[in-house]
């Protein structure tokens, strides 16, 4: 066999590395008007076209597309681009889940193959908007039925709340999105700790080393800054239930796909090969049934 042939088949046979955490979107400013002036940057289109190129580079074979708008249409908007871009291996859509008719919407929905689950972006709204309000309490129940995961998007301040609302639906898979937004750039760590200790004890909780450096001064962000916050989910999720998501183009406000890559490979020179490549992409693809 020539030496080529054999570098591809070895390859072949190595685990799936995955991107649990990535955004498309053609800019507008009316729809992401989130998009603040220090983040101008983001203010223009990103496509997969741009995204393979950062992926392929670090032997990445695959990504999970997160919803950006709160629109039934974005649903559809990332399954054309799943269609024609293989590497998008699955779907965190979006669907009003405080809709009494929602079970509906999630009937219809099915027929995205790609869509593996759901997202609100709950950070900062009040609780009596989402986390306490019985209707959403009982749609986001429904999920399991339909076997569709929920991305849990919070900000560090809500944490107890967002404990309160898993603790009431047993039966759901649940993901932390850019663990749970803690407060780096000010170096606030002991309250959400515990919290964090508190969330992870519920064993159907996934959570998304993402979203990290962006929390940061990311403008001056150190790695030292990072570790603590790290290592803390790392305790208390554990090897099983981490997953390396790049928050991309997101990320770009603190740093290249590559140097965001770089601050969990960094972390991860710690543990095996085999732990590695859970966090890589095997956790992913477990949590999301790819």
């Amino acid at each position: 066999m020539a030496l080529k042939d054999w570098v591809n088949n070895t390859k072949l046979r190595l685990p799936m590395r995955i991107d649990a955490h990535q955004h498309f979107w053609q800019y507008n400013p009316n729809t992401q008007g989130w998009i603040t002036d220090e983040m101008s940057l983001l203010r223009r289109d990103f496509t997969p076209k741009e995204l393979q190129k950062e992926i392929e580079a670090l032997d990445f074979q695959g990504t999970i597309a997160v919803q950006a708008e709160e629109t039934h249409a974005e649903n559809y908007y990332l399954n054309n681009l799943a269609a024609s871009n293989n590497f998008i291996k699955g779907i965190v859509g979006w669907m009003d889940l405080r809709d009494k008719y929602a079970v509906e919407k999630m009937h219809e929905l099915k027929a995205i193959q790609k869509l593996v689950g759901f997202r609100t972006i709950t950070q900062g709204a009040p609780d009596e908007k989402y986390l306490s309000n019985r209707q959403y309490i009982d749609n986001v129940k429904l999920l399991p039925e339909f076997n569709y995961t929920y991305d849990l998007l919070i900000h560090h301040s809500q944490m107890n709340s967002l404990i309160r609302f898993t603790d009431q639906l047993p039966d759901n898979r649940f993901i932390l999105d850019h663990i749970g937004k803690p407060d780096i750039k000010n170096k606030q760590i002991k309250s959400w700790r515990l919290e964090i200790k508190n969330l992870a004890a519920n064993p159907n909780i996934y959570c998304k080393l993402s979203g990290i450096t962006t929390e940061a001064d990311s403008k001056q962000w150190t790695y030292e800054e990072l570790y603590p916050y790290i290592e803390t989910v790392a305790e208390y999720f554990g090897i099983d239930r981490l997953c390396f998501g790049s928050d991309w183009p997101v990320c770009l406000v603190a740093g290249s796909y590559t140097t965001t890559y770089s601050v969990i490979e960094k972390f991860l020179q710690q543990v095996t090969e085999k732990e590695r490549a859970k966090i890589f992409g095997l956790n992913t693809k477990e949590f999301y049934k790819l």
